[in-house]
């Protein structure tokens, strides 16, 4: 299917006038570009088309509009917080990738948290003993057995407690209580502060939120509930834990010994005969390629065996490396624990689970879906 259509190409396949088009590019329905051979057309993605084209087919039915808002559809719920568009990520209006060239983690918690420059003490964190993985789940889930629920609290008292939970969290995975920022932190607890910490840094930022994802959506809910701000963020580490999540990285790093092991173009055919998609490349909003895989790029050398990946399966599938690909390349470059690349990512999501419990908080509302049941008929 060809990439993009014309205007006349679009109206005819979904039955629409020039202004309504028109409508649909403004709401960011459907994506527009201009013409290289005439400047003065618009060609218009065909994926948008055909998406809008399903949902014309399955009719205006409220069941079935919702059901497909669920997978990467219409949104379901307003958020000021981020948003992706123009084959971008935004950040309260800002690039995340133009952030990234700069900013600290702290930086965009403050942007993503509205909470202007507001001061945040450093706290010490009592980390149990064990695996990064369970002391970060046990240290949150340790204060979300004695944290305050949000309700009837002061925004500035949540902001504090907001900072004091992603505190925990960077302690968790760093085994105790560090100074500084927290990319130097985390490079420090993985003795790579001297080549890691920058391109650490830059992957928080671009890692810290992702308009609604799953894990998100998992913190909101939570949060529709008034439950505590560390509530929320257990919610999104659990939903953030799951492979097709937070749990990529293993997967390409399971690839990549396969490629070690068998050699690029065998490890390659062998997946793509078996009809298996190769983690770590392509994204459903990104048709155009993960422009946070770029800025991450952008501060490292890939070491040779991700370099030579990638240009293969660019080549093979037309599909470039996405976030995932990304940190895990990142990993092996600075020689992390296998582990490290959720660990990142958690620490950099939670600034995002974060704003967006404190953006549901503020709207009092529970969140509470109805299930279209398809089972045996009642009685």
């Amino acid at each position: 299917m060809q990439d993009w259509l014309t205007a006349q190409e679009a109206m005819t396949r979904l039955g629409l006038k020039p202004q309504t088009l028109y409508a649909y590019v403004s709401r960011g329905l459907i994506e527009a570009r201009g013409d290289e051979g005439d400047s003065r057309r618009s060609l218009y993605r065909a994926e948008d088309i055909a998406r809008l084209e399903h949902r014309k087919a399955r009719g205006r039915r409220p069941a079935a509009i919702a059901e497909d808002a669920i997978a990467y559809g219409e949104p379901v719920l307003s958020s000021s917080i981020t948003t992706i568009e123009r084959g971008g990520l935004w950040y309260r209006g800002q690039d995340a990738a133009r952030l990234a060239e700069s900013a600290k983690l702290e930086d965009v918690a403050r942007l993503l948290w509205d909470c202007g420059t507001q001061r945040f003490p450093p706290l010490a964190t009592i980390v149990p003993p064990g695996e990064p993985l369970a002391r970060v789940f046990a240290t949150i889930a340790a204060r979300t057995a004695t944290d305050r629920p949000m309700v009837g609290r002061a925004k500035k008292a949540l902001y504090l407690e907001a900072a004091a939970v992603l505190d925990t969290l960077v302690d968790a995975i760093a085994g105790g209580p560090g100074e500084g920022p927290i990319h130097a932190r985390l490079a420090r607890a993985w003795g790579c502060e001297a080549k890691g910490a920058e391109p650490i840094r830059r992957a928080l930022v671009l890692l810290a939120d992702h308009e609604l994802n799953a894990s998100t959506f998992a913190a909101r809910v939570t949060a529709s509930t008034g439950a505590s701000l560390a509530a929320c963020a257990l919610a999104g580490l659990a939903a953030l834990s799951g492979p097709s999540h937070g749990g990529v990285a293993p997967r390409v790093l399971a690839l990549m010994r396969e490629i070690e092991r068998d050699g690029l173009e065998a490890a390659l055919a062998a997946r793509l005969e078996a009809g298996a998609r190769l983690p770590g490349f392509g994204h459903p909003l990104y048709p155009d390629g993960d422009p946070r895989a770029r800025a991450l790029f952008a501060a490292f050398e890939p070491p040779p065996a991700y370099a030579q990946a990638q240009a293969a399966i660019a080549a093979l599938t037309g599909e470039e490396p996405n976030i995932d690909f990304a940190l895990s390349a990142l990993a092996a470059k600075l020689a992390l624990p296998e582990t490290a690349p959720f660990q990142i990512f958690a620490a950099a999501r939670c600034t995002g689970w974060l704003a967006h419990a404190l953006e549901q908080n503020e709207t009092g509302r529970l969140i509470r879906p109805r299930a279209r049941y398809v089972g045996r008929a009642p009685g």
